[in-house]
C-alpha cells in the first residue's frame, strides 16, 4: 500500500506537540511527520505547545490560554482548507478540551474527515469524569486510533470502535551496544518525575538492591515538579552519591544513556504502552515493570521483562536482583526483548497507518456520493 499512487503527495495535517521538551508524544508526532514524510506524503504540522512569545506571558495564566489558542485556532481552519485528512495525537485532560476537541470540531464544519490518535494511561479516569464533555467530540471522529488493547478495551467499554496501530521506535537510532563495557552496576529510570510515575519507590528499591550490589548507581532521566523532593528522598535514604538526576534528554543522549545500563526500573502507577520500555528493548536492556495498564498488553512476564505490582519496592528489587544474578535470564529478555521491539519499527507500522487512512478516505468518498 505504501506504492498506492493515492498516498502520494496527499496532504494531511499532523496536530501534536513537539520538542523541546522531549516526551512520548512529542517524539511520537515529530518521528511520524517525518517517516510519512519520507513516505510521500504531504505533512502540514499543527504544533499545540508552541513557545510563548514574549515569555513572560507563560506566568499568567489566563492570557496565555488566550495566547496560545487564539492562533492555534486560526492555523487549525487555515490548514484544514488544504488538507485532505487531519490526524490529532490526543490525551487526557485539559490537552483533550483544549487541543483536540477544536480539531475535530474544525474538521467536520470544513468537510475534512479527523483521525484520533489517543495515547496516555489516565484515559480510564478521565473519561469515568468527563465522558459526557468527550463523547460528543470523540463521535463526531471518523476513526480513533490507540497504540495498545489496553486502550481498545476502555474504549469499547463506552460503545466506541478503535484501530490499534502501535507506536512507532526508531530502530536506526535506538540499538543494543556492541561492546560490553567492564563497569559498575547501572540502573535506570526513564519517567519524567510526577506522582504517577511514583520514582520514590525505585528509589526505596535501589536502596534494597544495594546490599547486594553495594557499588552500583541509578540514572534517572527526566523532569518534572517532583525533582527537589526526589533529591531530599535520594539524600535521606542515604543513596544521593549514587544517583544522578540527569534532566530531560533528547533522543540521541538517551540512546547512550540506554546502552550504557545495565537494567531499566518502571515504576509507573498508570501506563499504557511506554515509549521508555520500547527503547529499552530496542537497546537490549532487561526491564522490572510494575503491570499496570497496557504493560502486560506490551511485555511478557518472565519473557520480555519481569513485572511487579506498583508500589512496591521490596518486590521490584527481588525482581532486578533476580536478573542481575541470573545471566542466562538477562540474556532470555534481552533477545526476546529484540525479537518483540522489531514488531514496531516503522516497516511494519506504515502498513496499518496507510490502511487506517485509505479507509477514512474511503469512507469520506462513499458520503460524498
Amino acid at each position: 500500500m505504501a506504492d498506492n499512487p493515492v498516498f502520494n503527495h496527499l496532504p494531511i495535517a499532523l496536530v501534536g506537540p513537539l520538542p523541546p521538551p522531549s516526551g512520548g508524544m512529542a517524539n511520537q508526532t515529530r518521528q511520524l511527520a517525518r517517516l510519512l514524510q519520507e513516505s510521500g506524503l504531504h505533512v502540514e504540522l499543527v504544533q499545540v505547545n508552541l513557545p510563548y512569545r514574549p515569555i513572560w506571558i507563560s506566568q499568567v495564566p489566563i492570557i496565555r490560554a488566550v495566547f496560545r489558542l487564539a492562533p492555534y485556532l486560526l492555523k487549525l481552519w487555515q490548514v484544514a482548507g488544504r488538507v485532505d485528512l487531519m490526524h490529532v495525537m490526543a490525551n487526557s485532560g485539559w490537552s483533550w478540551h483544549l487541543f483536540v476537541t477544536p480539531v475535530v470540531w474544525i474538521g467536520w464544519l470544513r468537510g475534512v474527515p479527523v483521525v484520533i490518535n489517543y495515547h496516555g494511561g489516565e484515559a480510564e479516569f478521565f473519561f469515568s469524569r468527563a465522558w459526557r464533555w468527550v463523547r460528543p467530540t470523540i463521535v463526531k471522529a471518523d476513526l480513533v486510533v490507540v497504540p495498545s488493547g489496553f486502550l481498545e478495551a476502555i474504549f469499547a467499554r463506552r460503545e466506541i470502535k478503535t484501530k490499534i496501530v502501535p507506536n512507532i521506535i526508531d530502530l536506526q537510532h535506538f540499538y543494543p551496544s556492541e561492546v560490553q563495557h567492564d563497569r559498575e552496576l547501572h540502573l535506570l529510570v526513564a519517567r519524567n518525575l510526577e506522582p504517577i510515575y511514583d520514582i520514590a519507590t525505585a528509589l526505596m528499591a535501589f536502596v534494597l538492591l544495594k546490599k547486594n550490589f553495594p557499588s552500583a548507581k541509578l540514572s534517572v532521566a527526566g523532569s518534572g515538579p517532583l525533582c527537589f523532593e526526589l533529591g531530599k528522598l535520594a539524600d535521606r535514604l542515604g543513596i544521593a552519591k549514587s544517583v544522578t538526576f540527569t534532566g530531560r534528554l533528547d533522543n540521541a543522549q538517551m540512546a547512550e544513556l540506554y546502552r550504557s545500563v545495565d537494567l531499566l526500573l518502571n515504576p509507573s502507577l498508570a501506563d499504557n504502552m511506554p515509549i521508555s520500555l520500547l527503547e529499552a528493548l530496542a537497546c537490549g536492556v532487561p526491564i522490572v515493570s510494575t503491570n499496570v495498564g497496557g504493560i502486560p498488553c506490551l511485555v511478557e512476564e518472565g519473557q520480555t521483562a519481569l513485572l511487579v505490582d506498583p508500589g512496591d519496592a521490596e518486590a521490584m528489587a527481588k525482581a532486578a536482583t533476580r536478573i542481575l544474578r541470573d545471566p542466562v535470564l538477562a540474556a532470555s529478555l534481552r533477545l526476546n526483548g529484540l525479537a518483540l521491539v522489531q514488531n514496531y519499527a516503522w516497516s511494519k507500522v506504515q502498513e496499518q497507518w496507510f490502511s487506517a487512512y485509505a479507509g477514512v478516505l474511503q469512507g469520506k468518498s462513499r458520503k460524498q456520493d
